[in-house]
């Protein structure tokens, strides 16, 4: 598209016989459009972009697991799970390091 608009302002400059100044009236247009690319392409950072989908691509795999039913509650009969650690902070949380 910035080509054809340059391509359509050097064919206006060179159409213009009157001999005035018609390519100072094309550096305006054409100063503010390569003012606009250059911040662009400076903030969006173009020519170090990286491309995410091509860069972390993962092939795709069958999903491998079973499913066993381990144990089941029904009702209210047990109303807790065996091995609880809710309330036991101290054993709960594992400090690092």
């Amino acid at each position: 598209m910035i080509a054809f608009l340059l391509n359509e302002v050097a064919a206006t400059i060179v159409a213009a016989d009157d001999g005035g100044p018609v390519w100072l009236l094309a550096l305006g247009p054409i100063g503010g459009g390569a003012v606009y690319f250059g911040l662009w392409s400076y903030y969006r950072n173009t020519q170090a972009s990286h491309s995410f989908e091509r860069e972390t691509r993962v092939g795709a795999q069958p999903v491998t697991g079973r499913d066993a039913k381990v144990n089941e509650v029904n009702g209210t009969k047990r109303s807790r799970i065996d091995g609880e650690n809710g309330s036991d902070h101290r054993a709960r949380v594992q400090r690092s390091g």
